[in-house]
C-alpha cells in the first residue's frame, strides 16, 4: 500500500505541475492591473478565512494557539499584500534615463512551495500571494501532518483568484502527500524554482535538486538585555513573544542573555509576566524530555503550552505560567537546551557587560541559528550598533519581539514568513523573501558612449622599416649632402 500511495502522489504531482505550467503560459501575459486585481481578491479571501483556518491548523497539527494562528493568517494575507501591493511586476519596472537603461520583469514559471507544519495556513497564504503577484504558478506540498488545513488555505486562494479572472490550475496543493511526491515536485522538469520553508533535511533536499531554491531552515535566536534597556518592556515583550503560538515561529526568542547589573530585576519582572524559573532537577527533566537521543527535538512537545511541557517532563507549574525559563551556563553540544526549542522553554544566561553578552549571543547562534536573527533590548546606541556590526545574522531586532519583529509585523523589514539566513546559514540570500525574489529582471540597454576606435582595426601593429631599408635611406641622405657640398 505504501508503494501505491507513493505512485499516486507522484502522479498527482505530474498532473498538478502540467496544469500549473499551462495556466502559467496564460498568466505570464497578464497585465499589472489584472495581477493586482486577482491578488487583492486573494488577500481579502485569506483574511476573511483567517479565524476558521487558524482553528483548523491548530486542531490538525496540535501545535500552537488558534487565536495566534488567526493573527498569523491575517499577517500572511492582508499585511503581506499591503507590502507588495504597489510593487511593479509586469513590463518595465524601472527606467534609468541617465544610463538609458530599462529593467523589465520576467516571471520564473512554476513555483514548488514546501510548507511547514508549524505555520501551515499562513505560509500557504504568503507564498501563494508572492508567487501570483510575480506572475508565477504555484504547486504547494504541505507537511503530511498539516495537509488538510494547508490545502484548504490553498483552495481559498485558488477560488478567489479564479473568480477574479486567473486561469484554473494556477494555484494547487498536493493532497496525497508523500516523500516521493515532494521529490517529484522539486525535480520536475517544469518546476522553475523551489521555495522551501522547514527543517534542515528538507531545505538540504531542495538545494540538492540543482534547481534554483530559496531554502530557509531553523533559527536559534538569542536576545541580549543590556543594562541600558527598558527592563519592564523587555520582560513583557520576551515572555509574550516566546509564548506566542507556543513558540512555533522560527524567529522566536530561544535564549535570554541578561546583563548582570539588571539580571535579578529582569528575572523578577519576567516571573510577574508568567515565566516559571526551573530548578536544577526540573531543568534536567526538560533536557531529557525536549530532545531525543540523537539530539533531535521531541515532536510531541513542539508548539505545546508550558503546563503541558512541564507535565510531560514530570513536574507541575502554577496556573498562569506562560513559559519555562531554564538557567544555564554552557552552550553548544554540552547543553541541549542552548539549541532551538520550538516550544515554550526559554534558556537563561547572565553576562558581565555587553562584550560578554555579545560573545554568548554568538555562541548561541553558532549552536544552530547561523545567519538568522538576533534581538537586543538597549538604549545605548553604541551597544546596539556593536551588535548590528558583529553578529553573524541578517536580522538584528532592537527593542521589539522576535516572533513578530523578524517577520515584519512590528518592524520595517519586508513582511515575510520565509526568512533567509544568507550564505553563512546555507541560504542563497539573507533577505526576507518576497515577490521580487520570484521574478527575473531583463535589461534593455542603449548605447551611452561610442566604442574605442581600436575595436574597428584588425588589431595588428604596422611593421617598422628593416635594417637594410634604414641603411639605404642613410646612404641616400649622406650622398645628397656630399653632392650639395661639391656643387657649392
Amino acid at each position: 500500500m505504501a508503494l501505491d500511495r507513493d505512485l499516486a502522489s507522484v502522479q498527482e504531482v505530474r498532473d498538478l505541475v502540467k496544469a500549473a505550467s499551462e495556466a502559467w503560459k496564460t498568466w505570464s501575459k497578464a497585465s499589472q492591473a489584472e495581477v493586482d486585481r486577482v491578488c487583492a481578491a486573494m488577500a481579502e479571501a485569506g483574511f476573511q478565512a483567517s479565524e476558521r483556518l487558524g482553528r483548523m491548523a491548530q486542531e490538525e497539527t496540535g501545535f500552537g494557539v488558534a487565536a495566534h494562528k488567526k493573527l498569523k493568517n491575517e499577517f500572511g494575507s492582508r499585511v503581506v499584500w499591503d507590502s507588495i501591493r504597489d510593487m511593479k511586476t509586469v513590463g518595465v519596472i524601472r527606467h534609468d534615463p541617465m544610463h538609458r537603461l530599462y529593467e523589465i520583469a520576467w516571471p520564473m514559471g512554476v513555483v514548488a512551495a514546501l510548507i511547514p507544519s508549524t505555520n501551515p495556513t499562513s505560509t500557504t497564504f504568503f507564498k501563494t500571494l508572492i508567487a501570483v503577484k510575480s506572475r508565477n504558478a504555484i504547486v504547494i506540498s504541505p507537511h503530511p501532518s498539516a495537509a488538510r488545513c494547508a490545502c484548504e488555505a490553498a483552495q481559498v486562494m485558488a477560488l478567489a483568484a479564479e473568480n477574479s479572472g486567473a486561469p484554473k490550475g494556477l494555484i494547487s496543493c498536493l493532497q496525497q502527500v508523500s516523500l516521493a511526491g515532494t521529490q517529484e515536485l522539486m525535480n520536475h522538469r517544469q518546476t522553475a524554482v523551489i521555495l522551501a520553508t522547514g527543517g534542515t533535511a528538507m531545505v538540504r533536499a531542495a538545494h540538492s535538486t540543482g534547481k534554483p531554491a530559496y531554502g530557509v531552515g531553523p533559527g536559534n535566536v538569542p536576545v541580549y538585555v543590556d543594562r541600558s534597556a527598558d527592563i519592564q518592556k523587555a520582560a513583557r515583550y520576551i515572555v509574550a513573544s516566546k509564548a506566542f503560538d507556543n513558540s512555533t515561529i522560527c524567529s522566536t526568542e530561544q535564549a535570554v542573555i541578561a546583563d548582570r547589573p539588571i539580571a535579578a530585576n529582569l528575572l523578577e519582572l519576567m516571573r510577574a509576566e508568567g515565566a516559571y524559573i526551573t530548578d536544577p532537577r526540573e531543568t534536567e527533566a526538560l533536557r531529557r524530555t525536549l530532545f531525543n537521543g540523537d539530539g533531535s527535538l521531541n515532536v510531541s512537545v513542539i508548539g505545546k503550552s508550558a503546563s503541558y511541557v512541564a507535565e510531560v517532563a514530570g513536574f507541575r507549574v502554577p496556573s498562569g505560567t506562560r513559559i519555562l525559563l531554564t538557567p544555564l551556563t554552557k552552550t553548544g553540544r554540552e547543553e541541549p537546551l542552548s539549541h532551538e526549542k520550538l516550544t515554550t522553554v526559554l534558556a537563561w544566561y547572565e553576562a558581565d557587560g555587553w562584550e560578554q553578552g555579545c560573545d554568548t549571543s554568538i555562541a548561541i547562534i553558532e549552536s544552530g541559528g547561523r545567519g538568522h536573527t538576533q534581538i537586543i533590548h538597549a538604549t545605548d546606541e553604541k551597544v546596539i550598533m556593536a551588535f548590528g556590526l558583529q553578529k553573524p545574522v541578517f536580522r538584528i531586532l532592537v527593542n521589539t519581539t522576535g516572533a513578530l519583529g523578524a517577520i515584519g509585523l512590528t518592524t520595517g523589514v519586508m513582511p515575510s514568513l520565509t526568512l533567509g539566513s544568507g550564505g553563512i546559514g546555507g541560504s542563497i540570500t539573507g533577505d526576507n523573501i518576497t515577490a521580487y525574489h520570484l521574478m527575473n529582471v531583463k535589461r534593455l540597454a542603449y548605447e551611452t558612449m561610442a566604442p574605442p576606435a581600436e575595436i574597428f582595426s584588425d588589431g595588428e601593429v604596422a611593421a617598422g622599416p628593416s635594417p637594410q631599408e634604414i641603411e639605404r635611406v642613410v646612404r641616400q641622405v649622406v650622398n645628397e649632402i656630399l653632392e650639395t657640398k661639391r656643387s657649392s
